[in-house]
Formats: C-alpha cells, sequence, structure tokens
C-alpha cells in the first residue's frame, strides 16, 4: 500500500493546497504527456479494510454531491414519503433533462410548496446539451433547472412532513441540517470535520475518502426495508434520476448490476458494490475530464470487468476536431 500526505491549507482541516499526492491520470497529446492530474484514492476490500491507499484517504475532504445518499437518508428519517423516481432524484445532480424538471414541479407542487420555496440559486442545466437547448429556446436559468433543485424540493418535503420552518432549511442549525450531520457521521464512521457551503446553498459537511467509501459500502450492505437500504435501492433502480441519460454515474449502475455510484463537484466520486466492496477518489485540481478514467481503473481494481467500463474510461484529446491523445489512468 502506498500513501502520501497533502499539505493543509489555512481552510480548518481540509486537505488542499500544494501535495505529494500521486498522479491518478494524464493527457497524452500525439504521444507525448501533456499534462497530469494528481489525487488520492482509497479502495476497500469486501470485509470494509483498506486494500489500497494513494494519497490522503484520512484528511477531511469536501465530498460535494457524493454525500447526497446521506442526505436524502435524512430526508426519509425526517418522515418525507419519497420512493422510486422521486427518492432516487434526492440523490440526484440532475442533468435538467425534461423529465428531471417535471418531477421536481411535481415534488414541489405535492408538498404545497413552489419553485420560489428553493433555495439553491438559478442556473442553466449541467448537460451542456440541454443547456444550449435551453437557451437556443430563449430560455433563462432558474432554480428548478439547476442540477440540486431535487436534493432541495426533498429537503422541503421532509420539513413539511416534520412540522420544521420551511424558511431556512439550508441553515447548518436547522433541524434537516442537523439530522443531515447525524447521518454522515453514523455512515462514515467519523465526525464532521468541516462544515461549508456547497454550490447550491445547503451545508457541506467534511469526511475523508475513507470515511465516504465506508458510508457507502453502508447503504449497499442495509438491511432491506431500512432507509439506507431504500435510498441505495431507488438509486441503482432509477439511475437515469440520479445523474441523466448522459452521464457515468447512470452508465455504471446500468452497467454492473448492484453498484452505487454517485459523482461529486472537483473530482469527487465514490463507489460500492453488491458484495461491499467500494472506493472514494478525490481529482486534486477538481478536473472534470480525468474522473471518467479514474472511476473505470478504480471500479476494475475491485475486479469488475464490465464492457460499460471502457465507455466511462473514454476521454478523448482533439486536434483539428479528431482523436489525436487521450486522458488515461496511471495508478
Amino acid at each position: 500500500m502506498t500513501s502520501g500526505t497533502a499539505a493543509a491549507s489555512d481552510a480548518p482541516g481540509i486537505a488542499q493546497g500544494p501535495s505529494v499526492a500521486p498522479v491518478l491520470a494524464e493527457a497524452v497529446r500525439s504521444g507525448v504527456t501533456e499534462s497530469v492530474h494528481r489525487g488520492s484514492l482509497v479502495v476497500l476490500d469486501a470485509d470494509g479494510g483498506i486494500e489500497l491507499a494513494l494519497g490522503d484517504v484520512s484528511s477531511p475532504v469536501l465530498p460535494r454531491s457524493s454525500n447526497k445518499p446521506m442526505q436524502a437518508v435524512a430526508v426519509l428519517r425526517a418522515g418525507a414519503d419519497l420512493s422510486g423516481e422521486r427518492l432516487a432524484l434526492a440523490t440526484g445532480s440532475h442533468s435538467g433533462e425534461q423529465f428531471h424538471l417535471d418531477l421536481v414541479q411535481k415534488m414541489l407542487a405535492q408538498a404545497g410548496l413552489t419553485p420560489a420555496d428553493l433555495r439553491n440559486p438559478p442556473d442553466l442545466p449541467l448537460d451542456p446539451e440541454e443547456a444550449r437547448a435551453r437557451t437556443a429556446a430563449g430560455g433563462a436559468p432558474d432554480r428548478v433547472a439547476m442540477n440540486c433543485s431535487g436534493k432541495h424540493a426533498a429537503m422541503l418535503t421532509a420539513c413539511v412532513a416534520a412540522g420544521w420552518p420551511v424558511a431556512g432549511y439550508v441553515d447548518p442549525g436547522h433541524p434537516l441540517q442537523q439530522l443531515v450531520r447525524q447521518e454522515i457521521e453514523a455512515a462514515s464512521g467519523e465526525q464532521v470535520g468541516h462544515i461549508g457551503v456547497d454550490g447550491c446553498g445547503a451545508p457541506l459537511m467534511a469526511v475523508s475518502l475513507t470515511g465516504l467509501a465506508r458510508a457507502f459500502r453502508a447503504y449497499v450492505l442495509a438491511e432491506p426495508g431500512g432507509p439506507e437500504h431504500r435510498v441505495a435501492d431507488a438509486m441503482r433502480a432509477h439511475p437515469e434520476f440520479v445523474a441523466g441519460t448522459r452521464r457515468h454515474d447512470t452508465w455504471l449502475m446500468r452497467g454492473v448490476p448492484g453498484a452505487l455510484s454517485k459523482v461529486g463537484a472537483e473530482a469527487m466520486q465514490a463507489v460500492a458494490l453488491a458484495d461491499g466492496r467500494g472506493l472514494a477518489f478525490k481529482v486534486e485540481d477538481g478536473a472534470k475530464r480525468a474522473v471518467g478514467p479514474v472511476l473505470a481503473r478504480a471500479v476494475r481494481l475491485l475486479g469488475v470487468r464490465a464492457p460499460v467500463l471502457d465507455r466511462i474510461a473514454d476521454a478523448p484529446l482533439l486536434g483539428g476536431g479528431r482523436r489525436v491523445g487521450e486522458i488515461r489512468a496511471t495508478f
């Protein structure tokens, strides 16, 4: 097992800044390594032990949207009556496809709320094709189109169900966010190392990559009927509501039966397989282009041999409109 440790920045408890993290992926153009992407990765075996650690896997990081399954469990514990596609969307960073937007609207209406109650910012759809189509049709950024609107609609639904104030539901001191913290700590087996603000405005709670991988492992191994199992089942049954029709999470959960997968902004990713093997990684520079190749290589390290991994790993570099290189994993 190899390891390295990132130097701490001035943000308390968060591993960032200059580091000796290993190279996880490289950009090779016309046969020349043009740039590299460093990062940290942990792989867990079926018993939950660390099988491989690259970089710093024990310091708190910001999991971004990889925390959404735990947030969704908290929503269920608060009393929200969500299942199937609605529960999958509660965990999602959706692409802004029409079926996503329609379901967010339905969830709000069923809770007696409107898009004006959402506290996530207005945005264009996350998927570039959807964003271009919306702009071409004269559409503007709005709260429903923002990729976290499903999570926020679910949080609002939970507040209505529990009789908690709807106003201020993204405040870290709100009862729902206190419940989220309890769930993240219980699932990861760690204390939250730092609380920040996510891109959507909700509290962002830091744990280590190892803690994140253990949380996903706990969900795939959870007892049937419990909220953790319900969230995992909804995500795996309806992955297009977790992501979209053109996204890695959807492809992986469709192509590897029993896999649970959730990407986060700034090149975060967590995955667990049905038998409890799992992984989590963070690409240090936040480059999205490295996520697919690193994800495919890491899943292969878990022993998975599935055609979908070739699709996930494919990250071409273009020159003059044709393929002249690729981003490829190096570990």
